[in-house]
């Protein structure tokens, strides 16, 4: 047998696709204001470039005073979240689908991946609520041209993982970058502790 066939010599992709879905976590050298410890959701991802949400960075303002009607279906902390640096004048919406919800003929909702969908915040909170588990809102996003994250990639500004559906509507007070690091494979999961300012250690 040839050894290259022996299985413990195969290895995984060393370059996990980009897709709707998928987070990108900042890595730990990227410390960039804007994305320092970022958290990621990817919207879309094509040859016209890519989009997505910070998911981990609550602002100050609560959803009630910009769009009360989506307030009653905002996941805690029931607070507009800061999508990223583009286009903070506008609000985009997802929410995570009730298991087993089919959004077929429902108006408003569009399917990212799995059980995340985008919500058209002009749509009526009464027709979408009985689908979802919850929403959340957000100020601007994170956007980039043709080519632009691929080089990101390549500094190894990002990693690239799996959401769950749960990502989108996490809990007040949890730290998602350890989170979704810690469930991470090793090696990855073991960069869940590295602390937050590596001069204070």
């Amino acid at each position: 047998m040839d050894p290259a066939d022996e299985p413990d010599d195969r290895t995984a992709s060393t370059e996990p696709a980009v897709r709707p879905g998928s987070l990108l976590v900042a890595a730990t050298d990227l410390t960039e204001p804007t994305f320092r410890r970022t958290v990621v959701y990817m919207i879309e991802h094509n040859d016209a470039g890519s989009l997505g949400v910070v998911l981990n960075r609550a602002s100050d303002t609560a959803v009630h005073a910009v769009l009360p009607q989506w307030a009653p279906l905002c996941a805690r902390p029931q607070a507009l979240h800061i999508g990223g640096p583009v286009k903070l004048d506008s609000a985009l919406c997802l929410a995570t689908l009730r298991t087993g919800a089919s959004i077929d003929g429902v108006s408003g909702l569009r399917r990212v991946h799995g059980r995340v969908v985008m919500v058209d915040l002009d749509s009526d909170p009464d027709t979408v609520g009985p689908h979802v588990e919850g929403v959340r809102v957000f100020a601007g996003y994170s956007g980039w041209t043709m080519g632009q994250l691929d080089g990101e990639l390549q500094r190894d500004d990002w990693m690239v993982v799996s959401a769950l559906p749960s990502d989108v509507l996490g809990p007040p007070r949890v730290d998602l970058w350890a989170q979704v690091l810690r469930r991470q494979p090793l090696p990855l999961a073991m960069l869940a502790t590295h602390p937050i300012d590596v001069a204070r250690n």
